[in-house]
C-alpha cells in the first residue's frame, strides 16, 4: 500500500478549518473556519476573509462568478462584491440547534448539504438535504454528522460519509432528478472517524480522517484502502485536488495543541 507525507501549505491556524475547494478559472483556494463562522479565499498569492457572524459549514463556488453559496446555521446565503444575502432560511427545516455542515454541488448543480448538532447539549442528529430552485428536500434523514460527498464519474453513484455511523456509504444517484436511493456501506473507518473526501478520474475516493492523522484513498467500486497520506495534524478535516496529482488539505485546531493542528496542508500523489 502507498504510503505519502502531507506538506504544510499555510501555517495559519483555523478552529475547524473545511470545505476545501479550488477554482482553476481563478487559481483561487477557498475554505472555511466552521466555528468562526468565516470563508477564506487564496487567490494571486493575496489571503482575504469574511465573516458572517454565525457557524458556516462549507462554501460552494459559483460557476459563473466569483461568489459563493454559504451553507450556514440558519440558511444557505449567496456572497458576491464581499456581501452575503440569505437566499433560503432553513428556520422550520432545522432543529433550532442544528447548523450546516459539509455542502457541495452535485453534477446538474443542486446544492447538497448536511445537517448537523451545533453544541454539545444535544445528541447526534441531523440530515443530507438538497437544494434546487428554491425548495429544500430532505435526501437521507436520521444522519449523525452528515459529513463528506462525492459523485462518481458516470454520475450513477453518490458516495456520503457519516462520521459516528464510522462508514462511507454509496448510494445510487439519479442525476436529472437528483434523487439518492438504496444505500448501502462502501467501507468503514477504525482508528478515528471519516470526515470530508473528494473523488478522483478513476472513481477512487480521498477521505479525510479525523482524529487519525491521516487521509485514506479507497476504491470507490470495492471499497479497499489503496493509500495513506501521513498528516502531521490530528484532526484532518478535508480534501480536494487542485490538479490530477495534488490534493488540498484543511485540518481543525479546535482541543488540539500540536504545532501543526490546525494548518492546511497539501501532497502530490501518483
Amino acid at each position: 500500500m502507498k504510503t505519502y507525507k502531507a506538506e504544510l501549505f499555510d501555517d495559519g491556524k483555523y478552529l475547524l478549518g473545511e470545505s476545501p475547494f479550488y477554482d482553476a478559472k481563478r487559481n483561487r483556494y477557498s475554505w472555511v473556519d466552521i466555528v468562526k463562522g468565516e470563508l477564506w479565499t487564496l487567490e494571486d498569492g493575496t489571503k482575504k476573509h469574511f465573516t458572517l457572524g454565525q457557524p458556516l459549514g462549507a462554501a460552494v463556488p459559483l460557476p459563473d462568478s466569483d461568489g459563493f453559496i454559504l451553507a450556514a446555521k440558519d440558511g444557505l446565503y449567496l456572497y458576491e462584491n464581499d456581501r452575503a444575502g440569505l437566499v433560503c432560511p432553513l428556520n422550520g427545516i432545522f432543529k433550532s440547534y442544528w447548523r450546516s455542515n459539509d455542502a457541495k454541488a452535485d453534477p446538474a448543480g443542486r446544492i447538497f448539504f448536511g445537517a448537523s448538532v451545533a453544541d454539545d447539549d444535544h445528541p447526534a442528529e441531523g440530515a443530507l438535504f438538497c437544494y434546487e430552485n428554491g425548495k429544500v428536500t430532505c435526501l437521507q434523514e436520521n444522519t449523525k454528522i452528515a459529513n463528506g460527498m462525492a459523485w462518481s464519474s458516470d454520475e450513477r453513484k453518490f458516495y456520503f460519509a457519516d462520521s459516528l455511523e464510522h462508514a462511507v456509504f454509496v448510494y445510487d444517484y439519479d442525476r436529472p432528478g437528483g434523487g439518492i436511493s438504496n444505500r448501502r456501506i462502501l467501507f468503514t473507518v477504525k482508528n478515528g472517524v471519516p470526515d470530508g473526501m473528494c473523488i478522483d478520474k478513476d472513481d477512487n475516493l480521498w477521505l479525510a480522517v479525523w482524529g487519525g492523522n491521516r487521509i485514506e484513498k479507497h476504491d470507490g467500486r470495492s471499497g479497499e484502502l489503496l493509500a495513506v497520506i501521513e498528516v502531521p495534524a490530528k484532526q484532518p478535516s478535508s480534501c480536494c485536488f487542485t490538479d490530477e496529482h495534488t490534493l488540498f488539505i484543511t485540518s481543525a485546531g479546535i482541543g488540539q495543541n500540536g504545532e501543526f493542528d490546525g494548518c492546511l496542508f497539501t501532497c502530490g500523489t501518483d
